[in-house]
């Protein structure tokens, strides 16, 4: 296989490696911003209840938006480490074909 494609190839590992990370972070703040909205929920309502705060939280628009942007990194990332896993799979058969190759001219 020429350089050509394994640079293909690494620049694959790398948009996989930014997409998994987007979608690692966005997993995690999205913890925070939901104590934030339910910061924000007791504050509008002071002394409400839990479940009153998780509510708010969950039904508020910058979380949804959260939510839309991590359902796009999910997506990114397992679109791109499928594309890894094609790659990796054409290239063992190009490395298959090329023993092929070389088992029938040792037959000669």
């Amino acid at each position: 296989m020429n350089d050509e494609i394994w640079q293909d190839f690494e620049k694959l590992t790398e948009q996989y490696s930014v997409a998994e990370s987007n979608r690692a972070y966005l997993t995690e703040f999205r913890k925070s911003k939901k104590a934030i909205l339910m910061a924000e929920a007791e504050s509008i309502e002071p002394g409400m209840a839990i479940a009153k705060q998780e509510r708010y939280a969950y039904s508020h628009h910058e979380y949804l938006e959260l939510l839309s942007g991590y359902k796009a990194a999910v997506y990114e990332a397992t679109a791109l480490r499928f594309k890894i896993e094609a790659f990796k799979m054409r290239f063992e058969r190009w490395r298959s074909k090329q023993a092929t190759m070389r088992a029938e001219i040792g037959m000669r």
